[in-house]
C-alpha cells in the first residue's frame, strides 16, 4: 500500500466508533461503502479486492494502536473495537464531514506507507498545520 483509501479508513474508524454490542465486519462495511460510492458516481471496479483491503485495515489498524478492543461494559462482545486517542485523532484529521479535511489527507499521504506507524502519525499529528 503506497497510498492509504482515506475514505474507506473514515467509514471503518466510524463503524468502529458506533460498534457497541455488534461485531466489527469491515468486509461488509467495505461493500456498503462500494454502493454509497457508486451511488454518488464513483465507479468501482474491485469491491472484492476493497473488502480484503478493509479487514486489511482492520487488522493494521489494530496493531498500530488505532483501535483496541472494546471492554465488555462498553457493549464489547469479544468481536469489536474502540477507538483508541491515536484513533480518534485519525478519525478527526480524516472527517470529511469538516471543510479542509483534504490537506490532512495530503499530509499523510506525502508520508506514504509510514502515515499510520504510530511513531510517524504520533508527530503529524502533533503539527498545527495538520489539525
Amino acid at each position: 500500500m503506497a497510498t492509504y483509501n482515506w475514505d474507506l479508513i473514515e467509514r471503518l474508524l466510524h463503524e468502529v466508533q458506533n460498534g457497541a454490542y455488534k461485531p466489527f465486519q469491515p468486509r461488509v462495511y467495505a461493500e456498503e461503502f462500494a454502493a454509497d460510492q457508486t451511488a454518488e458516481g464513483v465507479q468501482l471496479d474491485k469491491v472484492d479486492s476493497l473488502k480484503v483491503e478493509a479487514s486489511d485495515y482492520e487488522a493494521l489498524l489494530l496493531k498500530e494502536g488505532f483501535i483496541e478492543p472494546r471492554p465488555e461494559e462498553e457493549g464489547g462482545n469479544g468481536e469489536n473495537f474502540v477507538l483508541t486517542l491515536r484513533g480518534s485523532s485519525l478519525l478527526s484529521l480524516l472527517d470529511s464531514s469538516i471543510p479542509g479535511s483534504e490537506h490532512p489527507r495530503e499530509v499523510l499521504d506525502a508520508k506514504g506507507e509510514a502515515a499510520l506507524q504510530p511513531e510517524v502519525f504520533d508527530e503529524l499529528a502533533k503539527e498545527a498545520a495538520i489539525a
